[in-house]
């Protein structure tokens, strides 16, 4: 019974390592939960992936820093210009997908992006309709800018001229964010009615949208979940002078596909950045206790390079690193975009305005992804808005000013997982990861049955040597008792008795008298041993 039971064990430990080895190679339960998730994570009506998609429920904050100018009058005779500081003024951002109708394969599904942002007062440092700020009258500038069209430069010289604008102007944040209505624009538009007479940074952004979408549903191939394939009815820009620059890549940023690896490059369309823009792996990272992929906005994407070419405006005009001129889609406005404080730009950026202060901790962005889900748990999108300007000989506003890219305001966009959301995520991860590796408890329990294996194995063959060694030591003793009884029985003789032996060995046949009846020597027989015994002391 002790035998089977030792070779059964050792048979199972045999058989767990055996199993646990064959499913780690063929990925079986691995391959099983990723299939499980290529199915769930699929843009369906009435999903949890849908409805979560179609209103995320994270919450969002944006926070706007604008730059206040100190000194305009030094600026306006060449001096570099010294600039403050002052934010933020935080926004709850409300997003949601709304016209949404699915392609007939179910493959697509179109939609547009609706935004709107409530002020949050304990988040920020003032009232944003009473705090004032200077900065540079984008307005007259973009008109001037509009003057290199034959056109419109005798009327625009001839409205700045008569409305006396100053190249500095002061407004409320209100006003400089969500728009006023400005005196040459209101007089443009009566001839130019494309030219809207309100102007603000994010004039037209507060409660709409930004275009109608064509997303990938991800039923096809999980790795297009919710991938951009049309924006405003077109696939590609038209924006760039290169083909490769036009191509709109990637997702909206609110969403990535499941499954992630450090070793992919994501895309992303932010519309308001006019451009796709390609993130990095750069870290392992830990939020609320999840596990995510910390991917970083690279330098290159603005880097003075050759592949950056296309980007450059009019062709071959490259302002240089860290910077990008998007005025072709900002309606002519020479609007110039950054990272905050010229973060990761050439020097000679932050140099030519004081004020500046890069710090990756701030002014980087990045996001966190849970590889598993695709999931973000945490980002952070930074950009800077900023205005060439130059002088100009026809304009007197201009005065004597620098050619620069002059900072206005840059935004801090974030996200961060809450408690309850990443409680219920955990779960699902939990779950996964017990899944996956079972084969790895399989292993475990192998390996435990052969510790056991072992155990038994040297238990045995202990018993059988100290068996073999107590049998050993037995018949050691046996024969040491058996010589001293036989050294016993042997009676001692001394060289005087020799005789007397001889004697009786010669007449000790004499007293063979026979034996009774229970096979002892007959009493005669006893009498004549004894009577020789004693001729022979």
């Amino acid at each position: 019974m002790g035998r089977c039971c030792f070779y059964a064990v050792g048979t199972l430990s045999l058989l767990l390592l055996v199993t646990s080895i064959t499913l780690l190679v063929a990925r079986v339960f691995q391959k099983a939960v990723d299939q499980t998730i290529e199915k769930n994570i699929v843009l369906r009506n009435g999903s949890e992936t849908f409805d979560s998609w179609k209103k995320p429920p994270l919450p969002v904050y944006t926070q706007f820093y604008f730059f206040n100018v100190t000194n305009p009058e030094e600026i306006l005779n060449g001096e570099t210009p010294r600039l403050e500081e002052v934010g933020p003024y935080t926004y709850r951002e409300l997003r949601n997908k709304d016209d949404i109708q699915f392609g007939d394969n179910g493959t697509t599904i179109s939609a547009v992006s609706n935004k709107a942002y409530v002020f949050e007062r304990d988040k920020s440092v003032g009232d944003p309709k009473i705090d004032l700020l200077r900065t540079l009258n984008i307005p007259a500038l973009t008109a001037m800018e509009w003057t290199q069209l034959p056109l419109l430069r005798d009327i625009i010289e001839a409205l700045l001229k008569a409305y006396r604008q100053k190249l500095f102007v002061t407004h409320t944040v209100d006003e400089l964010l969500w728009g006023y209505k400005d005196e040459i624009l209101s007089l443009i538009n009566t001839f130019k009615h494309d030219v809207s007479p309100y102007f603000g940074l994010f004039y037209g952004k507060n409660g709409t949208n930004d275009g109608d979408y064509v997303f990938l549903t991800g039923e096809d191939n999980y790795l297009n979940f919710s991938k951009i394939v049309e924006w405003n009815g077109k696939t590609s820009l038209d924006w760039w002078t290169a083909d490769e620059c036009n191509m709109i890549n990637g997702t909206d940023g609110d969403t990535f596909h499941p499954l992630i690896t450090k070793d992919e490059v994501l895309y992303v369309f932010p519309s308001d950045f006019c451009r796709s823009v390609y993130i990095t792996f750069s870290d392992f990272e830990s939020v609320q206790g999840l596990p995510a992929l910390r991917y970083k906005v690279p330098a290159e994407i603005l880097a003075n390079t050759s592949d950056n070419a296309g980007f450059c405006i009019p062709k071959g005009n490259c302002l240089g690193s860290g910077v990008l001129n998007v005025s072709v889609c900002k309606n002519g406005a020479p609007i110039i975009m950054s990272f905050p404080h010229f973060y990761q730009a050439d020097e000679k950026f932050v140099s030519a305005i004081g004020g500046m202060h890069p710090n990756k901790e701030y002014h980087e962005t990045f996001v966190d992804i849970n590889p598993l889900t695709g999931i973000i748990l945490r980002a952070a999108k930074r950009f800077q808005i900023n205005v060439y300007v130059r002088k100009l000989d026809d304009f007197i506003e201009t005065g004597n000013i620098q050619t620069l890219v002059f900072p206005v305001m840059y935004i801090n966009e974030s996200v961060l997982i809450d408690k309850e959301t990443a409680s219920r995520l955990k779960s699902v991860i939990n779950t996964t990861l017990i899944v996956t590796n079972i084969p790895y408890i399989i292993m475990a329990l192998g390996v435990f049955f052969g510790l056991i294996f072992t155990w038994l194995a040297c238990r045995g063959q202990g018993s059988t040597d100290e068996a073999e060694l107590s049998q050993r030591r037995g018949k050691g003793s046996m024969s040491k008792m058996e010589r001293e009884l036989q050294t016993k029985e042997r009676p001692s003789y001394e060289p005087s008795q020799t005789v007397s032996r001889a004697w009786g060995r010669k007449h000790a046949h004499c007293c063979d008298l026979g034996h009774d009846d229970m096979g002892q020597p007959s009493v005669s027989s006893r009498a004549c041993r004894l009577q020789v015994f004693n001729k022979r002391l």
